[in-house]
């Protein structure tokens, strides 16, 4: 039996204990994505074992169409689960069966025709031209240390200044840095030359004629305490005391700069396929959604500005 009270073979629960190790040791999934894939074959086993009236074993596994994959997930969302859960309930089942078939165990054909549910799509929250500035500004008035409140206003200027996701802006090195552009590489290893406009390179200068270690030309020039690469959970640590100090939402993150970035260009004039090279969107419908962004501010402006809104 196993913890949820439905009953599998001995054989299938071997290849699931393997599965879970490889996850852990060998793809070195976070716990928590471990866990969420663990409950989601759990879940799938639990409806299948309802559906045969028994035992599930790798014979059961094999019989697995399409129609019954449909059905598990219809019953879900039957059962209010959304479609971000859903998507990801069927990235572990995938994993699952690919590493069935990867052993050479079996291949099962139905999961190729069971389409991503489709997620909806979220605004992103913007912070206001004030309120990214002084996100920026402020940073100088909570650490005492020059230098790295030098870096990590440099670094939140990147975000908003150019509209770096943290890990791009956090993989700079010394060649990246022109005197007019940056060469970022994005996701897919992309690359792409962004301007660096007068406040973004002034922030870079601040931290580097600041910074106490040798910087390797090789290496990312934003560096930790003890001179080793900065982690990106330290920007967001300096994120959230910068939303207490500033009384800003908890939204407010340095993915939000980059959102603000993008926002806040459109609002100017700027075209989307100018926007999507800055960004480094693969598809121009994922430029799109600040378009939708721009209309939900302009219509918020005008309910609360116009006599008849």
């Amino acid at each position: 039996m196993t913890d949820t009270g439905f009953a599998i073979s001995d054989s299938l629960r071997a290849h699931i204990t393997e599965w879970r190790r490889e996850l852990t040791a060998l793809r070195r999934l976070s716990p928590r994505t471990v866990e969420a894939y663990m409950r989601d074959l759990d879940q799938f086993l639990a409806f299948l074992s309802g559906h045969i009236g028994g035992t599930v074993d790798m014979a059961d596994l094999k019989e697995v169409r399409a129609a019954d994959l449909r059905a598990f997930f219809a019953a879900r969302r039957a059962g209010g689960t959304g479609s971000r859960s859903l998507a990801r309930g069927l990235s572990g089942l995938k994993s699952f069966f690919t590493f069935l078939e990867r052993k050479g165990i079996m291949a099962l054909e139905a999961l190729s025709v069971i389409r991503t549910p489709k997620r909806p799509q979220t605004l992103p929250k913007a912070l206001t031209v004030s309120e990214a500035k002084a996100t920026i500004d402020t940073t100088h008035e909570l650490e005492d240390r020059p230098w790295i409140a030098a870096r990590d206003a440099a670094v939140l200027a990147l975000c908003y200044g150019a509209g770096l996701r943290i890990s791009e802006a956090l993989a700079i090195t010394r060649p990246d840095l022109d005197t007019q552009s940056l060469r970022v590489t994005g996701k897919g290893n992309k690359v792409r030359l962004v301007p660096l406009i007068a406040p973004v390179r002034k922030a870079i200068s601040a931290y580097l004629k600041l910074c106490p270690f040798a910087l390797d030309p090789s290496q990312p020039i934003f560096r930790g305490a003890r001179g080793g690469p900065l982690s990106p959970r330290i920007v967001q640590y300096r994120a959230e005391q910068l939303r207490s100090a500033l009384g800003l939402p908890p939204s407010a993150t340095p993915h939000a700069l980059r959102h603000s970035f993008a926002t806040h260009l459109l609002g100017k004039g700027g075209d989307l396929r100018s926007i999507q090279e800055l960004l480094g969107h693969a598809s121009l419908s994922t430029t799109q959604i600040y378009t939708h962004a721009d209309t939900e501010h302009l219509l918020d402006v005008y309910r609360k500005a116009h006599p008849r809104g």
